[in-house]
């Protein structure tokens, strides 16, 4: 019988698997995984350094109940909220968990073929998709101890008879980096006697084992459901913690990139038009390290973006802020990085790990606390309980500053927070209630006993409708936003790629310049991040005599390239050579 030679897919993939699984027929198992993947071997890999976004994308987090109508479900009504009030602000939609869960408000998944009855029905998360780009969560490392799969586990049968990480008690797991303070193993009475499970964040989130292939083949399933309904973009939730050897760390390992590497192989030949995400609150330089060589993630998060940013609108101080983004590098092409203040998790302190002093972060947790804020924590290696997250509202952590506690500044300087993170290089992510201004949700709080619930307020449509057409902070928020995304999506001095320099203007002026990637726009941004009036004269900017400057948030023309401009508390500019044309879509 006639040898057939491998397809350069084909072996791409055995190099990957080979690396994984050592012990294996990486032949028969890359064959494998193109049949569970319903992928051709021939199909051609798509062209490398693409850039699959422009300055048009903005990202829309948002749980799929946030938003609740009579009678109606609640991805439905989700739906035609953002099809029929955010067409012109957003271009893609982060759905955060929408499968049957056991806790952790959807991170721990029953059964990650179905959409949760309670939200609505794999039809409504096509409905989306023809309008939006749909961000899914592939929940990877962890599934809850009330699916099917940990049922069989116990029981000995497939599939999930060998699904999930048992270690030995008796081992030295004291290296391993935890996110929690609870105890990472959990004794499970099995079939096969007494086991005890890997559970990197709660006893009801059980690790998965991905040294068994049959798991990585039951996730190939999962995402080409995924991509048969829709769902383009992916997010690896805590991929970092994928791989397990007992006595390391356990985080980051060479085998977990290695996953991520084999995973965006064979989503991006499946649907090239494919985006892969990294959720990785850890360490900034390490969190870089997930780009690979443009090879693993498309994009990452910025985490250190919300503590730095949010640390520098109360003190007033942007020195830490600025020294991050000088030593962040320029994204290659065909990556970029994923901007956000707040989501539906807490405000990470990891990311402010050699960034802030001791002093600093204590100074803006107890702030945060000020301001209604929680702190949860994790355990180190030594045992020691350190700060992870603070769980608190944007609207609520933007209240005040440190000088001065709440104050009446809030407004401004929330607006000037999604002012920064709209112009930085990569695309900005807004967590749902940042559009509305949402307050903490202390009875939601007292419900569940959870800190995150402080920030996973759930909607009513009639009151949001209500808070959205009276003379509300929420009204005046979510109309401040939606102009800022009109203005942003049509400047290609802001495509995510285009070319970001740091200005130096002193402590209370945070500053940057942006030039398009055919060089024909450029804009300056320039903020005041304190409670004071802040001048500078635009001699400081260097702006190209021969152009016209417009500020594009007020439209305010500078003719004179030597005036001293003025920035009230928190008032920032966008000054740009060219106005890009904002189109809208007809009214609703």
């Amino acid at each position: 019988m006639e040898n057939i030679a491998p397809s350069h897919l084909e072996q791409r993939l055995m190099s990957h698997l080979q690396t994984l699984y050592p012990n294996f027929d990486a032949s028969e198992l890359a064959r494998t995984c193109l049949t569970t993947f319903n992928l051709d071997p021939k199909t051609e890999s798509p062209r490398p350094h693409r850039n699959l976004w422009d300055q048009s994308d903005i990202m829309l987090i948002t749980y799929a109940d946030t938003l609740r109508s009579e009678n109606e479900a609640p991805l439905e009504t989700l739906q035609k909220f953002v099809k029929n009030k955010l067409a012109d602000s957003i271009s893609a939609v982060h759905l955060l968990p929408f499968f049957p869960y056991s806790s952790d408000d959807g991170f721990s998944v029953m059964d990650y073929t179905t959409v949760n009855p309670s939200a609505g029905r794999w039809q409504h998360i096509s409905d989306i998709a023809k309008d939006f780009k749909v961000m899914g969560d592939l929940v990877i490392n962890h599934c809850s101890s009330r699916s099917m799969w940990f049922e069989n586990y116990k029981a000995g049968v497939d599939p999930g008879a060998k699904f999930f990480y048992e270690a030995d008690p008796n081992a030295d797991l004291s290296a391993v980096v935890r996110p929690r303070t609870s105890p990472l193993l959990r004794e499970v009475q099995t079939k096969n006697g007494q086991k005890h499970v890997w559970c990197t964040f709660s006893h009801d989130q059980v690790d998965l084992n991905f040294e068994n292939p049959d798991v990585l083949l039951e996730f190939l399933r999962i995402i080409r459901l995924y991509l048969e309904k829709g769902i383009r973009w992916f997010r690896l939730d805590a991929v970092a913690f994928l791989w397990k050897i007992p006595g390391t760390p356990s985080i980051n390992l060479p085998q977990t990139h290695e996953m991520i590497r084999l995973l965006r192989l064979m989503i991006e030949h499946y649907a090239p038009d494919s985006v892969i995400i990294t959720e990785t609150n850890i360490p900034n330089q390490e969190n870089l390290t997930y780009f690979g060589n443009a090879n693993e993630a498309h994009l990452i998060y910025n985490f250190s973006l919300p503590p730095l940013l949010i640390n520098s609108l109360i003190t007033g101080d942007c020195t830490h802020l600025k020294q991050w983004l000088m030593s962040m590098p320029p994204a290659q092409q065909g990556t970029t990085y994923l901007n956000f203040i707040a989501s539906h998790d807490g405000i990470g302190l990891r990311p402010t790990e050699g960034l802030l002093t001791e002093w600093e972060l204590d100074t803006l947790i107890n702030t945060m606390k000020r301001f209604g804020g929680r702190l949860s924590s994790r355990t180190t290696p030594q045992g020691e309980a350190k700060p992870y997250e603070i769980n608190i509202s944007l609207w609520n952590a933007l209240a005040g500053s440190v000088q001065q506690g709440p104050d009446q500044w809030q407004f401004a300087r929330f607006m000037c927070a999604a002012g920064v993170m709209m112009a930085l290089e990569g695309v900005p992510a807004f967590y749902i209630h940042s559009f509305f201004g949402t307050e903490n949700d202390n009875e939601r709080l007292d419900n569940t006993g959870q800190f995150r619930s402080i920030n996973r307020h759930i909607w009513q449509m009639d009151d949001l409708e209500h808070a959205l057409n009276t003379p509300t902070h929420h009204q005046k928020v979510f109309q401040g936003i939606c102009r800022l995304t009109q203005i942003r999506r049509a400047q290609t001095a802001f495509h995510p790629n285009a070319t970001q320099y740091v200005l130096h203007m002193g402590d209370s002026l945070f500053a940057f310049w942006r030039q398009s990637l055919d060089r024909r726009q450029s804009l300056f941004a320039v903020y005041n991040m304190t409670d004071q009036p802040q001048n500078f004269n635009l001699s400081e900017l260097n702006l190209i005599a021969t152009d016209d400057w417009t500020d594009l948030v007020t439209e305010q023309v500078y003719e004179d390239h030597l005036a001293n401009v003025t920035l009230m508390p928190y008032q920032f500019v966008w000054l740009a050579n060219k106005k890009g044309k904002i189109k809208l879509s007809q009214p609703k």
